[in-house]
């Protein structure tokens, strides 16, 4: 058994893996990381790349269609292959050279297999040889091992073989007609990515579509889907799901009504991989979340850090918020601390700390690639309410502002943005409409460092542009 000392091993090597990895090799540390497929995660090959490439060619068409003169330069339709010869290639056609090159740039090592924690700052990586090598962390061993599909137990589904995101994603081609269980972020997306590439689409949202999101947000895309032809059956829930010899999947509703399509997807959530890493052998449950600090250390069941607080946990794997650029953030920060602590140095924590992950309480950032797009950051005004803040809501027609009418003909769209009262500061802002991914981080800005609404006024927006939604908004709030 070969035996390599690092000061930092990480254990997943998608987005979040490879950042922590290479803050501590830039902050002077020997790094090594452990993947078990695709060095770039989830995020390259089966989610954000390809899923918003799928996405954007019918949502450019859409958008020309609603500018005169760009629009009678339109004479076809989307030429599907083209689109998936694009999508192929965002996902760098599943191959994962370019990655595991930036690695050894990068100076970090690569062990390909599966990583399993054997003992206190121990790693054994078990390649597809059967072959195993054992890795030893000075400092600290980081869990980035991310998040899968949750399938849930409905008779029949699994012997069905029903797509997750993952076969979404990578599609070869276009189904005829396609069922998707979920009403949230995944199953919306695929609704409106593969309606606008012809399929017949029917859309399975017990609890509502798009139900964290504000009201409003979820209204509108549910008109859109409709527009675009999907069947969206709030309330409808799967009691049964059975695949013929032919293919064809049928889905049996609880309320007796059966749904055939040629392909099902299922999105309602996401489960931990953790089922496999090693969890066992340091007392904690294999297939379980992972509870951290502010400073990413995973704590047991007695709330305090593992031993001497040499594990660590970032991304979709502690379940703060299971989003690629909030797993990022989390990196940055785990990685700081890490160094820091490797250095003896003083760690700040506190609530705004650079090494404390703290944004992703209060502050997290997201946008939904649907038509129209709804971009968000901070709280709803329920979650507000809910937190005991003693909130005013003001909201806008964002059709109703110069530049939205220069942006597109007929351009629909709201705004709202949430104020805590008491420190006169906006706490959540969300936005529907074309395009809005693009005027998020102004209000991220705003919420994260909690700009008063007196400074805001002297943050005059372009004329004639979207952004003057802001003076819109602020105008509607009063001073």
């Amino acid at each position: 058994m070969d035996t390599t000392t690092y000061d930092v091993i990480v254990i997943g090597a998608g987005p979040v893996g490879e950042n922590i990895a290479d803050r501590v090799a830039q902050g002077g540390l020997r790094a090594a990381i452990v993947e078990r497929e695709l060095v770039g995660g989830e995020c390259s090959y089966w989610a954000c790349m390809p899923t918003k490439a799928l996405l954007r060619s019918a949502a450019a068409l859409r958008a020309a269609r609603h500018v005169p003169g760009a629009r009678e330069a339109v004479t076809g339709d989307l030429d599907t292959a083209a689109v998936l010869r694009r999508r192929d290639s965002f996902a760098s056609n599943w191959k994962d050279d370019g990655q595991v090159s930036w690695l050894s740039q990068a100076g970090i090592s690569l062990y390909r297999g599966q990583g399993r924690i054997s003992s206190t700052r121990v790693v054994e990586v078990t390649g597809e040889d059967g072959a195993t090598t054992s890795l030893t962390a000075r400092h600290a061993v980081v869990i980035a091992t991310g998040s899968g599909a949750l399938v849930p137990d409905i008779a029949g589904l699994r012997e069905a073989a029903p797509w997750t995101s993952r076969e979404a994603a990578a599609a070869s081609a276009v189904p005829g007609r396609l069922a998707i269980i979920g009403g949230g972020v995944v199953a919306s997306e695929m609704a409106t990515a593969f309606a606008g590439l012809g399929a017949s689409v029917t859309m399975l949202a017990r609890d509502g579509v798009l139900p964290l999101a504000e009201p409003f947000a979820g209204e509108r895309v549910v008109e859109s889907l409709r527009d675009a032809g999907v069947s969206v059956r709030l309330g409808a829930e799967a009691g049964s799901v059975k695949r013929d010899d032919d293919g064809t999947v049928s889905v049996a509703l609880t309320d007796g009504e059966q749904i055939e399509a040629d392909e099902l997807l299922v999105a309602i959530g996401r489960t931990p991989n953790t089922q496999d890493i090693g969890l066992d052998h340091i007392g904690l449950t294999p297939g379980a979340w992972l509870t951290v600090d502010d400073t990413l250390r995973v704590l047991g069941d007695d709330g305090a850090p593992i031993g001497d607080g040499w594990l660590y946990a970032a991304g979709d794997v502690n379940r703060r918020v299971l989003l690629t650029h909030q797993g990022k953030y989390q990196a940055r920060a785990a990685g700081d601390v890490i160094v820091a602590r490797a250095k003896g140095e003083a760690v700040e924590d506190g609530r705004w700390g650079r090494h404390a992950a703290t944004a992703d309480e209060r502050a997290v950032p997201q946008v939904v690639f649907t038509e129209p797009e709804i971009a968000s950051v901070g709280l709803t005004a329920a979650a507000a309410a809910a937190a005991g803040l003693r909130i005013r809501v003001v909201d806008h027609d964002l059709g109703a502002v110069a530049g939205s009418a220069l942006h597109a003909d007929g351009y629909r769209g709201h705004a709202r943005m949430v104020v805590d009262e008491d420190r006169k500061v906006i706490v959540g802002f969300t936005l529907a409409g074309p395009d809005v991914a693009e005027l998020l981080h102004a209000a991220t800005i705003a919420v994260v460092g909690e700009v008063p609404l007196d400074r805001l006024w002297h943050a005059v927006p372009a004329f004639p542009t979207v952004s003057e939604v802001w003076l819109r908004l602020l105008e509607a709030y009063g001073r």
